[in-house]
């Protein structure tokens, strides 16, 4: 068997304090960039593995993580991705993780720099966060940066140099995506609408990404004149208000036999639209929840572009750990895959959301 490599045996070999070493262990700094890597380098020569959760009680370390989303009354989306962050949490709390929720109203950014605030009162060791406001995520941003605040960024990616990594979707494949998936059922000269329900829009970065992605592809077939109209429309919860604005984009597009919704509320306007039209023109939406799988199963909606939130949550975690735990470098962007699910296949999407699970 061999024999148990220990603190002093590394120092003695580096020929340095066994200080040195113990704050090269735990990152604690005042460490010389020679020292650290002369100690690095012998750990490497004599096969030394730090027992992580009996040097995580040692120090009584405990691994604060705060989540920042928007509440699940408004969305039923956003319970997803916590229930990945839950999930998570059981598979890693041994290693001193603690799991500190936060929720914001999802339509007001005041809220999100309310919460903001209150997270900062008391720093965490980073946060986990969905930055549905640009602007207002790239408070957060800086504060994370001028705190030291290790932060992941799930859902939306916002571009910046100090993320520890951005876990979801490519919001411009996404669009480019949901325009080959409607291009199936257009004939040349008709029209393809691009329909936010969502408010802010302009404030929201995969929307903006979406949509780039959405005309990019129909750009490459000018040839087929195909006509592309967007709308944002922020009313709709008003099911009267929503039943108007749909009458009146048919009636001013009388060509229009295709609709991208860009997120996950495809399942309002489909409950506001006449039978007949439904089952004539082609709907593509977003995400995994009860209502529109309903609609999906009825072939309501064509398709579902399934962002994976479960795992969005889940991998946020694991990777926090993987940096904080671990000291493992992380991979800066991870895209998950973007899942095309039909009526034929989303059984299978929904039994694979509930029992996917990484061991680290």
């Amino acid at each position: 068997m061999s024999r148990q490599i220990r603190i002093k045996d590394i120092a003695a070999k580096a020929g340095v304090s066994t200080g040195t070493v113990d704050r090269v262990l735990h990152e604690r700094g005042n460490v010389s960039p020679k020292a650290k890597v002369k100690v690095l380098k012998v750990m490497e020569e004599l096969g030394y593995e730090r027992n992580i959760i009996a040097s995580t009680l040692a120090y009584n370390r405990v691994f604060r993580i705060a989540a920042l989303l928007p509440g699940f009354h408004t969305d039923p989306y956003w319970e997803q991705p916590f229930s990945g962050m839950e999930r998570a949490l059981k598979t890693v709390r041994h290693y001193g993780i603690s799991l500190e929720p936060h929720f914001f109203e999802l339509f007001d950014p005041r809220s999100f720099l309310q919460t903001v605030g209150q997270v900062l009162e008391n720093p965490p060791d980073a946060i986990l966060f969905a930055p549905v406001f640009l602007k207002e995520s790239r408070t957060l941003l800086e504060a994370c940066r001028e705190n030291g605040i290790h932060n992941v960024m799930i859902n939306t990616y916002v571009d910046n140099p100090d993320s520890l990594c951005y876990i979801g979707q490519d919001s411009y494949q996404s669009g480019f995506l949901a325009g080959r998936l409607l291009h199936f059922g257009l004939n040349e000269g008709e029209t393809a609408m691009l329909l936010n329900l969502e408010v802010g829009s302009h404030n929201a970065q995969h929307l903006i990404d979406k949509e780039r992605g959405f005309r990019d592809y129909f750009g490459q077939f000018p040839g087929q004149h195909i006509e592309i109209v967007k709308r944002d429309f922020e009313d709709f919860d008003d099911r009267q208000k929503l039943t108007s604005l749909l009458d009146d984009l048919f009636a001013r597009h009388p060509r229009l036999n295709g609709i991208f919704f860009t997120n996950s509320r495809a399942y309002k306007a489909v409950e506001c639209l006449p039978a007949g039209i439904v089952q004539k023109i082609k709907i593509v939406g977003f995400d995994l929840i009860e209502q529109n799988i309903r609609h999906l199963r009825k072939n309501n909606i064509d398709f579902l572009i399934n962002q994976n939130p479960v795992h969005q949550g889940y991998m946020g975690i694991i990777n926090l750990v993987n940096h904080l735990v671990f000291k493992k470098n992380v991979e800066k962007l991870q895209y998950l895959p973007l899942d095309i699910v039909v009526n034929e296949n989303v059984d299978y999407y929904l039994k694979r959301q509930e029992e996917f699970e990484i061991v680290l």
